[in-house]
């Protein structure tokens, strides 16, 4: 079995090395439906293994009949989860895009959590997108941190459409692009 270099062990390995070349900061990118999050979930597995102190934020997906309905929000310190986001066309979530009807205490709740963190071992944000990028709204808690530059290793999710402000707000990072699956 042959391990990609992006895979989540290893990345973790070059975050967590003594070298002083480690990167600071992993932009994980692939398009809509790629694996990004579950790509995270195997790196959060890893860390956990390790025994590393993890802070930050992941979405999984809600999923009925394989057709994802909804969106949560899971604390990586606590495991505590909050509902996120729904489908376009449901009731409720006063912030909307295009697809996802976005539930304002969620992300309140998520802001404060990513406001509470001074230090960890590892920080994964799972995702900053349009709403934050192009907004000023959502996870923007999540863009303080990492524009911050703190003093631990941050890996976090972002569409390729927005990768070039990415580029420009934080030229220092090292990607990883999950490919498109093939069809079998």
């Amino acid at each position: 079995m042959q391990i990609s270099k992006n895979s989540p062990g290893c990345i973790l390995e070059s975050i967590i090395s003594s070298s002083e070349k480690k990167p600071k900061l992993v932009l994980v990118t692939g398009i809509k439906g790629t694996g990004k999050t579950r790509w995270c979930m195997d790196l959060v597995e890893h860390a956990h293994a390790r025994g590393l102190k993890l802070h930050g934020l992941i979405s999984p997906p809600i999923f009925e009949n394989d057709y994802k309905v909804g969106i949560d929000l899971m604390d990586l310190h606590t495991g505590e989860r909050r509902h996120l986001a729904h489908r376009a066309g449901a009731s409720g979530g006063d912030l909307r895009t295009i697809n996802w009807h976005m539930l304002p205490d969620a992300l309140e709740w998520g802001n404060a959590i990513l406001a509470s963190i001074n230090s960890c071992d590892l920080f994964i944000l799972d995702e900053v997108g349009p709403l934050e990028f192009e907004h000023g709204v959502g996870l923007t808690t999540g863009l303080e941190i990492l524009d911050s530059r703190k003093n631990f290793p941050a890996v976090v999710v972002i569409r390729p459409s927005l990768l070039g402000k990415a580029r420009k707000r934080w030229p220092w990072f090292q990607l990883v692009n999950i490919p498109a699956k093939v069809s079998e």
